[in-house]
């Protein structure tokens, strides 16, 4: 087979790799090995595991680079990046992304794609926030993926944005403070308030006291989309729009609006959707967005667009690689 085909055969069997990847952090296996080799039949019993089953999992991601495979089936794992709590680590993201309830709503894609309506609201009969309020283990999981994904962000999200320039930063449906946890950190005579659902924030005590700046920091529950906290010098939203469509994302930053003072800003982290044949990885993330949650990724002239309908002038682009953070001033015509 050409290169072409080769590449066109591993996409369309891409799921075997993401199932397995699911597995073995779902197992930590990449934790069991962090202290170096160990046999497929010694991390069989450190996790509980069929022998045999696990050699054939373990083999298979070797050929793809998750893992080392050496004499008489002693493993090695290749790099950080499935091993719990290191920095840059996906490995929370694997466990969720790959969960029986996600991976079943993937499954109905097709359905979706004919009624243009949520996999997931399909198959389970209930949004996925009820789907995870009514199942805290699902919560959990969801809220350790956030958590992860706040901090690889962090360090980028930091080194290119001045944070210590506002007084006080008012994080919205900041989970559980991950991310102003190390702005405040970096910002020693910046505040905060930390805002979201009273059981996202079960957490948040915990990390801002870990991180030395629970003094710093008021946790305040709430729904944004009825009100905000007020006086914040800038309003930070992180994945928070890609959950929603037009209508309620526009809501949410007119919620925040009606909070600011006309000097604040608005500061939004997301993926931005690129042009034509560019950008896979907004773009499959926005097929996840439809699937789960019915929400979607947007590009900078959609965001234009949102901003402009919520009372917001967009100011600044500021390009992350995987992300951006989209600055905005209240428009003076609602001042």
């Amino acid at each position: 087979m050409g290169s072409a085909d080769q590449d066109l055969l591993q996409m369309i069997n891409g799921y075997r790799v993401s199932q397995a990847i699911y597995v073995i952090a779902t197992l930590h296996i990449p934790d069991h090995l962090s202290n170096g080799p160990l046999t497929s039949e010694s991390l069989a019993a450190l996790t509980g595991s069929h022998p045999e089953t696990l050699y054939r999992i373990l083999r298979a991601l070797a050929a793809v680079g998750i893992f080392r495979e050496g004499p008489n089936q002693h493993f090695t794992s290749l790099g950080e990046g499935l091993r719990t709590g290191v920095p840059g680590s996906r490995a929370a993201w694997a466990r969720l992304t790959a969960r029986p309830a996600v991976w079943q709503a993937w499954g109905h894609l097709l359905e979706a794609v004919r009624t243009g309506d949520s996999a997931f609201a399909s198959v389970h009969g209930t949004d996925i926030w009820e789907y995870r309020a009514a199942n805290p283990k699902e919560r959990v999981i969801f809220d350790v993926a956030m958590r992860e994904g706040s901090e690889r962000a962090a360090t980028a999200v930091l080194d290119a944005y001045d944070f210590g320039s506002f007084p006080h930063i008012v994080d919205i449906g900041g989970g559980d403070g991950a991310l102003l946890a190390r702005i405040l950190t970096r910002c020693r005579n910046t505040s905060g308030t930390l805002f979201d659902q009273t059981q996202v924030l079960a957490a948040a005590s915990d990390v801002l006291r870990a991180a030395g700046v629970a003094d710093r920091c008021e946790v305040v529950p709430g729904n944004f989309f009825e009100q905000v906290p007020r006086g914040g010098d800038a309003y930070l939203l992180k994945f928070i729009l890609h959950d929603w469509q037009d209508a309620p994302a526009t809501s949410i930053l007119q919620t925040c609006r009606g909070a600011m003072n006309p000097e604040a800003k608005l500061l939004v982290i997301e993926r931005l959707v690129g042009p034509p044949n560019e950008g896979r990885d907004s773009k499959f993330s926005d097929l996840n967005m439809f699937v789960n949650v019915t929400g979607r990724e947007r590009s900078q002239e959609e965001f234009t667009s949102l901003f402009a309908d919520a009372g917001f002038i967009l100011t600044r682009v500021i390009p992350l690689g995987e992300l951006s953070i989209l600055e905005a001033s209240v428009s003076q015509r609602f001042c």
